[in-house]
């Protein structure tokens, strides 16, 4: 029985690096494999999924109204797809994760989505808390604070790497404007920022 899966870290845990590496053992054995990644992350080459370890594959955008279920049917109807992989899964929209919960029960394809558990106010993105609720298996990929200890929050920083602690949800960005840190480092940060006033 096909499942979905949502692998989920604090930024740089290498999620994308983790998704190249499924889709490479897919399609070494023969596999097809569909590829998305969110509209919006302009922080590569548009329609790709990029690994910091600079490796990279081709993949379909998707947007809130983007019909991913469909295009996977479309595409299946063609040839036989073996697994769906999604990148940036933080973007998705609560229907979206339905679809691909749909995808895996009643198509019988295998969906692993991967993405941020939680935004830089360590509040759950909806892409991920309906994730949460529906994907058959939730696996945290290890990222490594400062300190030495895992990395579960995403401190948003501004140009001279002062803790941000207001503003959007999403802002595009990478080490420029994310550090991965334990709970206890980002709850200092946030708070240092705070009474500095920044």
């Amino acid at each position: 029985m096909a499942k979905l899966y949502f692998y989920y870290a604090s930024m740089n845990a290498g999620k994308s690096t983790t998704l190249l590496q499924a889709d490479f053992n897919y399609r070494e054995r023969g596999m097809a494999t569909m590829l998305f990644t969110a509209a919006i992350d302009d922080r590569y080459a548009k329609g790709t999924i990029t690994s910091r370890l600079d490796v990279s594959a081709n993949a379909t955008t998707f947007d809130p109204e983007t019909d991913i279920a469909a295009i996977v049917a479309a595409a299946h109807a063609h040839e036989k797809v073996a697994c769906v992989l999604v990148d940036e899964a933080q973007f998705l929209t609560s229907a979206q994760v339905d679809q691909l919960a749909h995808l895996a029960d009643v198509v019988g394809i295998p969906v692993l989505a991967y993405g941020l558990r939680t935004d830089f106010q360590a509040d759950l993105f909806p892409g991920s808390a309906r994730l949460l609720a529906l994907a058959d298996s939730l696996v945290e990929l290890k990222s490594v604070c400062e300190c030495g200890r895992k990395a579960t929050m995403n401190l948003r920083v501004d140009e001279q790497g002062r803790a941000v602690v207001a503003g959007a949800q999403t802002e595009i960005g990478g080490n420029d404007r994310y550090v991965a840190l334990c709970r206890k480092h980002f709850v200092a940060a946030r708070q240092a920022s705070a009474a500095a006033g920044a």
